[in-house]
C-alpha cells in the first residue's frame, strides 16, 4: 500500500474552512464598522461571497486574514456609500453594545463609545490592531496603504482617544 496519499480537500470543504476560521472576527470587524449586527452579518456573507469568487485569484502576497478583512472593510466602506445608508438608524446606544458582547467594565464601553465616534480612517487602524491582533504591515496591505500612514494613524487615534478619555482606563 505504498503511495496511497489521502485526497486532497475540494475547493468547497477548503473554503468551509476558511469561513468557520474567520468568519467570527469578521463579524465582529463588521459590527463595529456598522454598527449594527443584522448589516454586519450581511456585509460578512457579501465578503465571503466576495472571496469565493476571487480565491483563484489570491496571489498569497500577504495572508489570508489580511485579504479578507481588506474585502470586508471596502464592503463595509460600500454599504456605508448607499444611498439607503441616510436612511436607517447609525447610532449605537449603550444597550446595544452590551447585547453585541460579553459585559464589559464602564471604562471599557466608554472607550468603545469613544472609538466608535472616532474618524472612519481612524477607527480602522484601531479596530485592525487592537481588536484584529493586526500588524502595522497586514494592515496597510489590507487598507492599501504605507506602512508609515498606519503608525500615524494609530498616533492620532490614540491622542484622540486619550483626549476623549482624559488619561482614564487608557494607558499602554
Amino acid at each position: 500500500m505504498q503511495g496511497l496519499k489521502a485526497p486532497e480537500p475540494s475547493a468547497e470543504e477548503s473554503f468551509t474552512e476558511i469561513v468557520e476560521t474567520y468568519q467570527a472576527s469578521l463579524l465582529r470587524m463588521c459590527y463595529l464598522m456598522l454598527h449594527d449586527t443584522g448589516l454586519a452579518e450581511d456585509a460578512v456573507q457579501e465578503t465571503m461571497i466576495k472571496a469565493y469568487r476571487s480565491l483563484s485569484t489570491f496571489r498569497n502576497e500577504s495572508q489570508l486574514k489580511t485579504w479578507l478583512m481588506s474585502i470586508a472593510i471596502n464592503t463595509c466602506r460600500d454599504m456605508r456609500r448607499g444611498a439607503w445608508w441616510k436612511h436607517i438608524r447609525c447610532s449605537v446606544t449603550l444597550e446595544e453594545i452590551h447585547r453585541a458582547v460579553p459585559p464589559a467594565s464602564d471604562d471599557v464601553i466608554a472607550l468603545n463609545m469613544e472609538i466608535a465616534k472616532l474618524p472612519s480612517k481612524l477607527r480602522e487602524v484601531v479596530l485592525l490592531y487592537y481588536y484584529q491582533d493586526m500588524t502595522t504591515e497586514q494592515i496597510a496591505g489590507a487598507l492599501n496603504v504605507a506602512p508609515s500612514t498606519v503608525c500615524v494613524r494609530l498616533k492620532k487615534a490614540r491622542e484622540k482617544l486619550r483626549l476623549a478619555m482624559k488619561g482614564e482606563a487608557f494607558d499602554e
